[in-house]
């Protein structure tokens, strides 16, 4: 089994971290890792990406061009990764913002509200783990028990506090990923 994804957005909405957090998770289930991330010099509304690789094989290269799963979360990216993703793949996407909604036929397309369940949540700062929630129920490859292992690795110990909220958006994302088309 290899995973190939790319995770997209704007910096600030957790995409990176999101990709590592998935990175450690898969490393938890003794997996072989690839993280390779990718941002401009803005900190916060400059395009940011992720690659990861998860897979039982070791890996020949982070450098891809296509996606078994693409997770999209503004316009932008929608825009330049949609047609990377590879016949049969999988496109999860958060439509706040996205004006132009995917159209391909020949791939998986999930939909999640991962910015209106955040707010309702009552912090916008665990937006990154609702999606991460719709992505391991539309692609169950990690554990969630590894996740929150995950999320314990990644964030420094004075926000262990928050894994409790984090585990709690991580269930609403799986408990609202809304099918837009299964092939």
């Amino acid at each position: 089994m290899t995973e190939e994804l790319i995770i997209a957005g704007f910096g600030g909405q957790g995409v990176l971290s999101m990709g590592k957090i998935l990175a450690y998770s898969a490393i938890m289930q003794d997996q072989e890792v690839s993280w390779m991330p990718s941002y401009g010099p803005e900190m916060r509304g400059g395009t940011a990406n992720v690659t990861v690789i998860i897979s039982d094989e070791r890996i020949s290269s982070p450098i891809l061009t296509k996606y078994d799963t693409a997770i999209i979360l503004n316009q932008q990216s929608m825009d330049k990764f949609e047609s990377s993703v590879k016949p049969g793949g999988t496109l999860l996407y958060d439509p706040n913002g996205i004006l132009v909604h995917p159209k391909r036929k020949d791939i998986n397309i999930y939909r999640i509200t991962g910015s209106k369940i955040s707010t309702q949540m009552g912090n916008k700062k665990v937006f990154n783990m609702v999606i991460l929630g719709a992505y391991m129920k539309a692609k169950p490859i990690v554990q969630l028990e590894n996740v929150i292992k995950g999320l314990k690795k990644s964030l420094p110990e004075r926000y262990h506090k928050l894994i409790p909220l984090n585990e709690s958006a991580i269930t609403k994302g799986m408990e609202n990923i809304e099918i837009v088309q299964e092939i």
